[in-house]
């Protein structure tokens, strides 16, 4: 067990100085090795899974946080809405009372005039 920790401690230190398999010691067994490279296969795997997971979670949060900001907008935009509604409704009204207020828009009999 303690030769293929320090295989794959040799192995890990040589990819990390750019060293080739020939430049480590040749008193390392060929089934030591293969575990070594196998293991450091895994460790990059986990490793690239680690930061794909990562990645996506990042990502979720940050789509989190703009369907948020949306959600905030959408609420501001129906609140403003239903002011322009209400203010629309009271000029309409105000409208209304001037023009039947006036003379100007009242209807007129127009038989009555020609008699």
């Amino acid at each position: 067990m303690e030769a293929s920790m320090l295989s794959t401690g040799l192995i890990q230190h040589s990819l990390q100085l750019q060293l080739s398999p020939q430049d480590l010691p040749s008193t390392m067994m060929n089934s030591d090795m293969d575990d070594s490279i196998a293991f450091l296969a895994l460790e990059v795997e986990n490793q690239v899974e680690l930061e794909e997971k990562t990645r996506l979670i990042n990502q979720v949060l940050e789509l989190q946080h703009t369907l948020e900001d949306l959600s905030a907008r959408v609420d501001a935009v129906k609140e403003e809405n239903l002011k322009l509604k209400s203010e629309n409704q009271v000029l309409g009204q105000y409208i209304e009372n001037l023009m039947s207020a006036s003379s100007v828009f009242q209807t007129t009999d127009t038989k009555s005039k020609r008699k």
